[in-house]
């Protein structure tokens, strides 16, 4: 395989996580997953959550690949774009990492952006916490930010609709 085709692979399986990452917040996270999800939302001071299981099924994943694109596991029967899925799947949780354990949770370092894409990230993530429980929110996409003034507009349209308990510094 050349070169240019593993990076496009790596390059699309990273997008394609924060897609996958995004749907499996949405409706497993925040659905029947919520279990695991649920003490992320809450305070507390413990250096682990149960949501951190949800890392370690997306490391799975990735180790899945590297070992179904590995000769060394799989001999004759291994699939090269595996390794390269498997490196995309690992580049996205690292980013992940850095971005919402990191910047957003500062659960490794405390730096609070002022400005930029940065900023954004963490105002976006932060209205994704805005909701009380498991129902409503915006924002459930660790990489790709929308502007938080149309995500606070939305928290507010769920609130009037019913559909979420904002906790009350949106809700006002």
């Amino acid at each position: 395989m050349s070169a240019l085709s593993a990076s496009l692979i790596v390059f699309a399986t990273f997008w394609a996580m924060e897609a996958v990452a995004w749907s499996s917040h949405k409706y497993i996270m925040h659905g029947f997953g919520w279990g695991w999800h649920r003490d992320h939302h809450e305070r507390h001071d413990r250096v682990f959550e149960k949501n951190d299981l949800y890392a370690m099924v997306g490391a799975g994943f990735s180790i899945g690949m590297f070992a179904l694109g590995s000769p060394m596991v799989m001999g004759a029967a291994a699939w090269e774009p595996g390794t390269w899925m498997g490196l995309g799947v690992l580049a996205y949780g690292i980013v992940y990492t850095l971005i919402h354990d990191g910047l957003v949770h500062q659960r490794y370092f405390r730096w609070v952006p002022r400005r930029g894409y940065a900023r954004r990230l963490v105002q976006a993530h932060w209205l994704h916490h805005a909701t009380e429980g498991k129902e409503g929110g915006v924002s459930f996409g660790f990489v790709i930010a929308r502007d938080p003034a149309v995500l606070k507009r939305e928290l507010q349209a769920q609130r009037r609709a019913g559909i979420a308990v904002l906790r009350e510094a949106v809700g006002d």
